[in-house]
């Protein structure tokens, strides 16, 4: 499958600077077509993608967010490894959100429980309240069996405070935290009207409580809100703290969230040796190397576990090449829904290459996969920078030929069937 097969689509589409000839064909020996559709995995993609997920106790997805693809795909994943033992999906929300989808994910009101606590405490699940993810969930639930759980190694998201404080006091804490619990849930209320209101996660709850409150509020917990409440009450404090840092740019709220994750990671898998574990994450976190942040994420850390183990750990990027993205657009608000086609980015990118030397005797909806191991045992020190990044970061990547946006629950804004 050389270059006087491809379809090219550089005239007058985008201006791409090849790679190398001799990468070229590398590129072009390592890449398959891979069809994905609800029965599962096809074409000569398929075998390979099915043997190294075979071979993992780890397999971790890295994505582009909020699409109804990846989560398809994501699906199927679970089905080829849930024969042979699949523990737990590891992803990226926090612990109590994920422990909140995965009470619903067995149930055939699923949609409309997490719609109403979304209406309840808005923008307290982080992607967990799509619709693509939350199918995802169940059917892999349904693959793996009543065992089956979600881990959640994130911070909780943006509009947690209220959930986190209706669950502290569902907990049976004494009269002294209750009373400071009760205090913080009230203020929780205004800050998710005012946010409503606004659309801007700055109102929330986790945003406008000051660290004095939440000072005060942890030495009552302390005495005698019980180990329940000084949990989530870390949790709380802790997303706190992240999100203060991003806003005012102090620190280092990325490496913060990073071993967070790790820590929660490793808790789990202290508590259940021998898991064998499905993540999902953003591309940049699942980074295998220094990540674009140059910083060593869950990704990283999963790898030198999975060395340490004598184990193998997968790590797959699936990104799109065009079609439409979704993006947070404010406080229970719909996602924005905007369109994208790589082929436009000014940017130099993998992706573009991949489309520059598609085959035309690829079907349409053929997914393209490169078996970026290959790329490594011939030596990517000469290779262009963005595809050394990628095959020391990854070990397969996919581009879809099209995505499209997921769709939220439990909007203010939902949109009339």
């Amino acid at each position: 499958m050389g270059m006087a097969s491809a379809v090219v689509f550089a005239s007058g589409a985008y201006a791409q600077t090849p790679p190398p000839a001799d990468f070229t064909q590398q590129i072009s020996q390592a890449s398959l077509p891979l069809g994905v559709d609800p029965n599962g995995f096809s074409g000569a993609g398929a075998a390979v993608l099915g043997q190294a997920v075979a071979d993992s106790q780890y397999v971790l997805i890295g994505e582009s967010h909020m699409s109804r693809e990846i989560p398809a795909f994501t699906t199927q994943v679970c089905r080829l490894m849930a024969p042979s033992g699949l523990t737990a999906m590891a992803i990226e929300t926090g612990p109590e959100a994920a422990r909140a989808v995965g009470s619903v994910m067995r149930s055939a009101d699923r949609e409309a429980r997490i719609a109403d606590l979304m209406r309840q405490h808005p923008d307290a699940l982080a992607f967990f309240n799509g619709r693509d993810e939350g199918q995802m969930a169940a059917d892999c639930a349904a693959a793996a069996g009543a065992n089956f759980e979600l881990w959640g190694l994130d911070q909780e998201f943006l509009g947690a405070g209220g959930y986190l404080l209706a669950e502290m006091l569902k907990s049976n804490p004494g009269p002294v935290a209750r009373a400071a619990i009760e205090a913080m849930a009230a203020q929780a209320q205004e800050a998710t009207a005012a946010a409503l209101e606004s659309g801007s996660p700055g109102d929330l709850f986790l945003f406008a409580v000051t660290q004095d409150t939440l000072d005060q509020a942890g030495v009552a917990i302390a005495r005698d809100g019980g180990e329940r409440a000084q949990y989530l009450f870390g949790l709380l404090t802790e997303s706190h703290a992240i999100y203060h840092a991003s806003q005012s740019r102090a620190g280092d709220p990325n490496g913060r969230r990073a071993r967070l994750m790790k820590r929660t990671l490793a808790a789990h898998l202290t508590e259940n040796p021998k898991a064998r574990v499905l993540m999902k994450f953003g591309a940049w976190h699942i980074y295998k190397s220094l990540n674009p942040l140059n910083q060593r994420d869950i990704g990283a850390y999963v790898a030198e576990r999975a060395d340490g183990e004598g184990v193998n750990a997968l790590h797959i990027i699936v990104l799109g090449a065009k079609g439409t993205a979704g993006s947070y657009a404010g406080v229970g608000r719909a996602v924005t829904v905007q369109p994208f086609d790589i082929t436009e980015d000014e940017d130099e990118g993998w992706g573009k290459d991949v489309l520059l030397m598609r085959p035309a005797d690829y079907a349409p909806g053929d997914w393209t996969l490169i078996d970026l191991r290959k790329l490594r045992a011939g030596g990517v020190a000469s290779a262009p920078t963005e595809w050394r990044n990628l095959a020391l970061g990854y070990d397969i990547a996919i581009l879809a030929p099209r995505l499209s946006a997921t769709t939220v629950l439990g909007v203010i804004d939902e949109p009339k069937p």
